[in-house]
Formats: structure tokens, C-alpha cells, sequence
């Protein structure tokens, strides 16, 4: 569908590119245990459905929810749902701060080119139940930018366990799942209204 859909929401088409770019990189989070454990796994500003569907075929026994606020990505991927058969995913039309049902009842959250660290973690942390953990995929390390993330994190209940190295494909250079857990409830007020996070960062 991504090479045939000239509507498909991303710029790599190319079957032989993809494979690397979607697939081996949306994989790479295989590497890590709480992608085994996990029993219900959401993926925050799906797009496409990378790296969310990949991971929904290889670990079948899990259930994923794409959210993703654009009516026409989210029409995408059920379309590539019901082309490849894959039964346990399901795209949710809505902004992570207004997915409602899914507060406190994921194991584990995605997150892949969606936005700066602190706002990657406030958008995930009220989805998560106590001990589920936040994978953030990200290229380069910025030492700046993981401070601020980790500020926010710990306002939040969260805290940076892991950052991991990884190379999904030989181009690869500089990618890294940096992995929050939750230790703690979220504290009252979050999440807070759409845009916000983006808006007033919890770092500043």
C-alpha cells in the first residue's frame, strides 16, 4: 500500500528503502523486555502505522492502538489492517491528551518522530498504568534535550531507565529507544488541555 497509495501517509515508498526505514527501525524495540511483557500497547501519533503495526504482527498475542489525530492516516491504516490481516490493531482518531479510555490502561507506549521530549512524556505518561513503560525512539543523543525530558518525567511520575543503542539496519547511524518508566500515579491536572504540552513544556 505505501509504494500504490499515492495518498499514503509518508515519503518513503520505495519497498527496498522501506523495509529498512519502516520496518527493521520500527523493530528494533524488540530488543527490549518490556516489549515482551506487554499486553496492551499504544503508539502516539501513528502516521503511517510505524512503528505500531510491524510490532503488532510480531507480538501478536498484544493488543495496539494507533492513535493519530488525522481522519485520513487513521482511514490508512485500517485500510492496511484489513489488506495484511492484522487483527490486533486498531486506529483511534483522536489527540493523545483527549484519548480518555485509554487513561491509566497501556503497558507499554510508543513513540517514534512525534515531538520534543517533555512533551513526548506528558503525552504518556497519563495512558499508562504504574510500571508500564514509555519507548521513545530518537536519533542523535542531545544532552539537553534528555535533561528537559527527564525534568518533565519526574514531574510526572516517570523516570529515564534506559537509553539503548541500536542499529535496526547497516545505514543506520545514531538511532536510540530511550525508555521511560512509570513508578508512580500521574499527578492531578494531567493530561492538560490539547496543545498545551507543546505550548508550556513542563522543563521550563
Amino acid at each position: 500500500m505505501l509504494a500504490g497509495d499515492g495518498h499514503a501517509p509518508t515519503n518513503v515508498r520505495d519497498p527496498r528503502l522501506a523495509v529498512d526505514v519502516h520496518l527493521a527501525d520500527s523493530l528494533a524495540a524488540l530488543e527490549l523486555d518490556v516489549m515482551a511483557k506487554a499486553g496492551r500497547v499504544a503508539d502516539l501519533g501513528a502516521g503511517a502505522g510505524f512503528p505500531g503495526l510491524p510490532l503488532a504482527v510480531a507480538l501478536p498475542a498484544a493488543e495496539f492502538a494507533l492513535v493519530e489525530s488525522q481522519a485520513r492516516r487513521c482511514s490508512f491504516m485500517a485500510g492496511l489492517c484489513t489488506v495484511a490481516g492484522i487483527a490486533n490493531a486498531r486506529a483511534i482518531g483522536t489527540r493523545a491528551e483527549e484519548w480518555r479510555e485509554g487513561i491509566g490502561t497501556n503497558d507499554v507506549v510508543l513513540a517514534r518522530a512525534l515531538a520534543p521530549p517533555p512533551v513526548v512524556v506528558e503525552y504518556a505518561a497519563p495512558l499508562l498504568r504504574v510500571g508500564g513503560a514509555l519507548v521513545e525512539w530518537r536519533g542523535r543523543r542531545d544532552a539537553s534535550a534528555e535533561r528537559s525530558g527527564q525534568a518533565a518525567a519526574r514531574r510526572l511520575g516517570m523516570e529515564l531507565a534506559e537509553v539503548r543503542r541500536v542499529s535496526p539496519y547497516g545505514e543506520a547511524l545514531d538511532h536510540h529507544l530511550h525508555v521511560y518508566v512509570k513508578s508512580r500515579q500521574t499527578p492531578p491536572g494531567f493530561p492538560r488541555r490539547p496543545g498545551i504540552a507543546r505550548k508550556r513544556p513542563l522543563s521550563r
